[in-house]
């Protein structure tokens, strides 16, 4: 699985959810995690999630993850849900260990009552895709939300530090899924 941290700021709009977004706009084949900072604000038909649809999802500041999998063909929405939980878990660890008190409700991260995370997993024919942002700041979140950010739990937090999380983040992911493979490859099976 390839890492890929990008130094410039996009907006998460939806589409990089899309099959192949990181090959068809970076370059990068195959398995991968890319990670960046920026806003968000999904289109209304960009929206995957029906829980969603007519929701205003946005943040002015999000560090972003995508994943793609290219290595269960078909693609299974199932294990690409179950790899989610698995992230969002590293994700949670990741923040407990800077002191954070962080409760987690399925796929979503909370301070206290607040929303600090977004996330969403699907599939195409060809890979399993899994978003997820976390909110550094809860400026330009929508207004009928309560929601967190890393800056409101995290003191002396900047985007140097964010992006040594993120790789952290990154590289815990890349090793679950390759110590999963691992016990697999040593099994013995009836």
């Amino acid at each position: 699985m390839k890492i890929n941290q990008l130094k410039d700021s996009i907006k998460y709009d939806g589409s990089q959810i899309e099959p192949m977004w990181a090959f068809q706009n970076l370059n990068i084949k195959g398995s991968s995690i890319i990670t960046w900072i920026g806003p968000m604000n999904i289109k209304k038909d960009e929206i995957i999630d029906y829980e969603d649809v007519g929701l205003e999802i946005k943040a002015d500041e999000m560090l972003h993850f995508i994943i793609e999998h290219y290595d269960c063909q078909p693609a299974d929405l199932r294990l690409c849900y179950h790899r989610q939980r698995i992230f969002v878990t590293i994700v949670k660890d990741a923040l407990e260990s800077r002191d954070l008190n962080i409760q987690r409700k399925g796929d979503d991260l909370f301070i206290n009552e607040g929303k600090l995370s977004v996330s969403i997993a699907t599939c195409s024919t060809s890979s399993m895709k899994i978003h997820f942002g976390i909110n550094i700041k809860t400026k330009g979140t929508p207004s009928n939300i309560q929601t967190a950010g890393l800056m409101d739990g995290i003191k002396d937090l900047d985007h140097t530090l964010i992006r040594e999380m993120a790789q952290i983040i990154c590289e815990a992911y890349k090793n679950e899924i390759i110590s999963i493979e691992d016990d697999i490859s040593k099994t013995r099976v009836f």
